[in-house]
């Protein structure tokens, strides 16, 4: 079976959320030591996961974090604040466990792999799935960032980067990247789905000024107009104007979908390849939590288009994986909920009067 065939397969195999298995945690939410509805977005994530895992008390731990790293070669142009050769840097720091996300998955106890998928250079560490489809995108500015079928590969890399993870234990995804120039290809693709404008869509990234964001939004604009990618095709997309790592969390996504496994989102790279993953099957939607809003203002537009509202809002803006496993302990403590509080009647409390 072809590459593309392995993706039609998983996304033919994921199944709706288990409306039946959500009635009855909805009818028990209602019967734990509490008024109706008190606990408000808690009540409903647990519901939601319910519905994810097929399990009245979802189980949600251990958490399991992918971090995808890619080189743009959009960076050429100078729409971010930093150079390319921060990305395999910055990965060398994630291997050697000194970076954000280290140090927040250490604190929820994650499994935590790091993923070569396009680094503009050669990584050896004996922790690093080498899994490089090419040395960064081409500059989409001028060219197609890949082709079709390094789109497809980025997806299925993706998407074997989530099973192993879940074979180790992952009962909750999270799934963050690094790549500077990334919030251009986000931008993107945000743009091209959701309809918004790239002015809408397009913000500071790392931290460029007000003259370089000028910059950024004509480059990126002239691109979207002789790049025209088709806004229902989600290879199309990816392959015109995206990222090699925003191709890998969207098969993790997808795969998670498929394995009935919640899938945390992160911030605004992470949510354009939800935006990717959704057109590609629209099930997968109901698999989502939004970890948090990022600063980028993209993220907003992103969010709404996949009608999800999050967790937190923290002024983030690092990516990696950070606010969603910032964002971990709330979906844990939905879960536990469920397992660990007492009913009215287990506890010996007289419920409310009818």
């Amino acid at each position: 079976m072809n590459i593309n065939g392995q993706i039609q397969e998983v996304l033919q195999s994921i199944q709706p959320l288990s409306q039946e298995q959500m009635e009855h945690a909805k009818e028990y939410v209602n019967t734990l030591t509490k008024p109706i509805g008190s606990l408000g977005k808690i009540e409903e994530l647990a519901i939601q996961l319910s519905g994810i895992t097929n399990q009245v008390f979802p189980v949600v731990s251990r958490p399991g974090v992918a971090v995808f790293a890619a080189d743009h070669g959009i960076s050429d142009m100078g729409v971010s604040a930093y150079p390319k050769e921060v990305t395999m840097q910055m990965v060398y720091n994630f291997l050697n466990g000194g970076a954000a996300i280290n140090v927040f998955s250490r604190q929820i106890n994650a499994i935590l792999k790091i993923v070569d998928i396009g680094v503009a250079g050669d990584l050896q560490h004996e922790h690093l799935l080498h899994k490089k489809i090419r040395y960064g995108t081409k500059n989409f500015a001028i060219e197609n960032a890949m082709s079709e079928e390094e789109a497809n590969q980025a997806i299925l890399i993706g998407m074997e980067a989530a099973q192993h993870l879940i074979d180790e234990g992952t009962r909750c995804l999270i799934i963050g990247e690094m790549g500077i120039g990334n919030t251009s290809s986000a931008s993107a693709i945000t743009s091209v789905i959701t309809g918004c404008s790239i002015e809408e869509a397009v913000g500071k990234g790392t931290g460029i000024t007000n003259e370089s964001l000028e910059k950024k939004i004509s480059i990126l604009s002239k691109a979207l107009e002789e790049r025209n990618p088709d806004p229902n095709n989600a290879i199309d997309i990816l392959s015109k104007v995206g990222g090699l790592e925003i191709g890998g969390m969207t098969g993790a996504i997808i795969k998670a979908a498929e394995q009935r496994i919640p899938v945390l989102l992160d911030g605004f790279i992470s949510t354009s390849a939800a935006l990717l993953a959704c057109l590609l099957e629209e099930k997968v939607s109901d698999f989502l939590i939004a970890g948090h809003l990022s600063h980028e203002q993209g993220h907003a537009h992103a969010l709404a288009s996949l009608h999800k509202s999050p967790l937190l809002n923290l002024d983030l803006r690092l990516g990696e994986g950070t606010g969603a496993a910032l964002s971990f302990p709330l979906v844990e403590a939905a879960a536990r909920m469920m397992k660990e509080m007492a009913t009215f009647q287990s506890a010996g409390i007289a419920s409310k009067s009818q």
